[in-house]
């Protein structure tokens, strides 16, 4: 029995995992599903075929559904008194995989930290930072604190860049060679509209605020860069001067 109990154990995590990556992998990839439902149909099929395997090996050791009871009813004083914090996880694991508020690459923030995530378990879930490194967090954690979700609807984000010119600078002129700095740059999307702003009147510049959209969350960063690269690259052809801090010193005898 005890040898019957460890062969089905083995089989049926081995097919389960099998089941899982065959799915995933060559018949629901195949299929239009949204971003994320081939992973979430697998890991769901996965624990059935577990679950199903666990009690049948149960099963062959003689026990009997009262005696089933008895163990789970044990299990349940067990959860009340030092298992919360397990049980707490695993529910929040289902409540992830069906309502599906946080999906597979998704990029998500929580305590200050950005990654995407790589994989949602039924007891935690895996996330890799923009640094590259792997942090395991439970699933309670992404149920009961605040967590930002970049791609949750689409892929857009807003990029935000401020520049100064020197005082006596044409502002129109600036502002028209801003926006078509803007217009001309790849990835920079036009609904919503770009806006250049006259943002305020600086200690020893006239500021202004650029506000535009791109379509690919990941090329923020890179977009961004491009963009200012043009203006330094337009406003030194131009000679419109970014200039540098500057204080009027008044000496006194």
């Amino acid at each position: 029995s005890i040898a019957l109990f460890i062969i089905i154990i083995f089989i049926s995590t081995f097919l389960s995992k099998v089941i899982q990556l065959f799915l995933q992998d060559e018949v629901l990839v195949k299929a239009n599903l949204g971003r994320g439902f081939p992973q979430t149909i697998s890991m769901l099929v996965k624990y059935l075929i577990a679950g199903i395997g666990y009690f049948i090996a149960i099963t062959s050791l003689g026990f009997e559904m009262s005696q089933l009871t008895i163990i789970f009813g044990a299990l349940s004083v067990g959860i009340g008194f030092g298992l919360q914090n397990i049980f707490n996880n695993l529910v929040s694991g289902l409540i992830l995989i069906f309502s599906r508020p946080i999906r597979i690459d998704d990029t998500i923030e929580i305590n200050n930290m950005i990654g995407s995530v790589n994989s949602i378990g039924i007891r935690s879930s895996n996330v890799r930072t923009i640094d590259g490194a792997e942090v395991i967090i439970p699933n309670g954690n992404l149920i009961s604190n605040e967590v930002i979700n970049w791609t949750l609807s689409d892929q857009r984000r807003r990029i935000e860049v401020i520049v100064g010119v020197a005082y006596g600078s044409d502002v129109q002129k600036v502002s028209e060679l801003l926006k078509t700095i803007l217009q001309e740059t790849d990835q920079v999307i036009n609904f919503p509209k770009p806006l250049v702003l006259f943002n305020e009147f600086g200690d020893s510049s006239l500021n202004f605020r650029l506000l535009f959209w791109t379509d690919n969350f990941s090329e923020w960063v890179l977009v961004k860069s491009n963009v200012m690269f043009k203006i330094n690259e337009v406003f030194a052809n131009e000679n419109i001067e970014i200039p540098f801090p500057q204080r009027d010193i008044h000496m006194r005898s």
